[in-house]
């Protein structure tokens, strides 16, 4: 018997004419190009790789009990069909790795302990899986700022723009080499790849990349020593410092949430699991990675 992700994937090549149909009959209505960063493997490419079923890392694990398994067997869908160059227009910040597709949500889990690639500054070279590569596209890459902090939401202020290739032909594994910039720590690879030619289809990629070390240190220590401390102690205790209740109330998009904060949603209660920015499709009830009924 075969095993379901054979037959998901068969599945997927026996609709694989009737999709070509309609996009004959239906001009640019269907999507028909799909693809996504093979090297260093994107978010979706790496938990497929591991399996939906029983995805090995913790980040994977958690982007499957997020947004099902579906969505990595789909590795190549992450995708707008109309998008046509209007990325920042139609995804918000805090989404940018699903396409702001609840879909995907998985992908945009605010977590340093994604699978990561180790990569260093000066030319390198990426590839791309398409698997169904169409001709008279852009390709844009970008990279995360310097300091670039992976536990909180990625933001398109956060990307700066590394190259982008015009006008290309790709096969179904196309290389590129860009010239990474000085980074230190965990950074993303960022890629686009817009449609140009009968389509308005846009593919959006995070690759989780490590460079090694930490933020810099500050170069210049301080040298004088510390002064002497006050003969004369003061005369009332310190008072303890307030304490801060963890967050409670209705569950509210765009709330910065810690583990064990509690909330209500629909009338139950839920305890945090991770540190997060809830986005809209993030509902206590909808992510089991985020949040547990108490």
């Amino acid at each position: 018997m075969r095993s379901t992700r054979s037959r998901r994937a068969a599945a997927a090549a026996v609709a694989v004419p009737a999709a070509s149909v309609l996009v004959v009959l239906g001009g640019a209505t269907a999507a028909s190009a799909h693809g996504t960063m093979s090297d260093p493997p994107s978010r979706v490419y790496v938990c497929d790789q591991e399996g939906p079923e029983h995805p090995q890392s913790d980040a994977c694990k958690a982007a499957v009990a997020a947004s099902g398994t579906q969505a990595f067997y789909d590795w190549n869908e992450v995708s707008l069909l109309n998008a046509g160059g209007r990325h920042r227009e139609l995804i918000p910040d805090g989404q940018l790795c699903s396409a702001g597709r609840a879909k995907y949500r998985g992908l945009d889990l605010q977590r340093a302990d994604w699978p990561a690639t180790k990569m260093s500054s000066g030319p390198q070279t990426i590839t791309y899986h398409a698997t169904a590569p169409h001709g008279g596209s852009n390709f844009e890459f970008y990279i995360t700022r310097e300091g670039w902090d992976p536990t909180q939401p990625l933001r398109w202020s956060d990307l700066v723009h590394i190259q982008t290739f015009t006008a290309q032909n790709p096969t179904t594994f196309t290389k590129w080499t860009i010239n990474i910039p000085q980074r230190t720590g965990r950074h993303i690879l960022y890629s686009i790849w817009q449609r140009v030619l009968y389509s308005d289809e846009a593919f959006y990629t995070c690759s989780d990349v490590d460079f090694g070390g930490t933020t810099t240190p500050p170069t210049d220590p301080p040298t004088d020593p510390p002064t002497d401390p006050p003969t004369d102690p003061p005369t009332d205790p310190p008072t303890d410092p307030p304490t801060d209740p963890p967050s409670s109330g209705t569950w509210a998009t765009g709330t910065a949430y810690k583990a064990g904060d509690q909330v209500t949603f629909n009338g139950a209660t839920y305890k945090c699991l991770q540190a997060h920015t809830a986005l809209t499709g993030w509902e206590p009830a909808n992510t089991a990675a985020l949040w547990q009924k108490v």
